[in-house]
């Protein structure tokens, strides 16, 4: 399993018509993960993820790259979605393979989450956009 940590400099989408607007820089946190998510993989996922969790922190988790997730890795991601209900950040999960996402809906969890196909769709629901990539 790899687990690659990115910090992306994002600009919030305005709502109002004007162009002379200041622009609101935040930050957003991508974490990729490779590999499948399993009882010997997801605990090493919670410990590099749940540190990112800070009160209205902003994560895109990307699974695009994710294959298999078992029930563990299921728990780990409601583990995640607790954390950020109590700090009330916002996790969108990315890519999520079509076996994965059938697994989240007969299970329920795929009502706890915001899903997107694409890190620029995932950007959007959180009313972002790509300000500067990392160096």
């Amino acid at each position: 399993m790899d687990i690659i940590i990115k910090t992306l400099q994002v600009t919030a989408l305005s709502t109002a018509q004007s162009d002379t607007a200041p622009a609101v820089h935040e930050q957003v946190t991508v974490v990729e993960l490779d590999g499948d998510v399993d009882g010997k993989t997801a605990p090493e996922v919670q410990a590099q993820v749940l540190p990112l969790v800070q009160p209205g922190s902003k994560i895109l988790l990307d699974l695009t790259n994710v294959p298999y997730m078992s029930s563990a890795g299921l728990r780990t991601l409601l583990l995640l979605h607790r954390q950020f209900l109590g700090k009330e950040g916002q996790l969108v999960l990315v890519g999520v393979a079509e076996e994965i996402q059938d697994t989240m809906s007969i299970t329920g969890f795929l009502n706890f989450f915001t899903i997107c196909e694409t890190l620029d769709s995932g950007l959007e629901s959180l009313n972002l956009k790509v300000h500067a990539l990392p160096a």
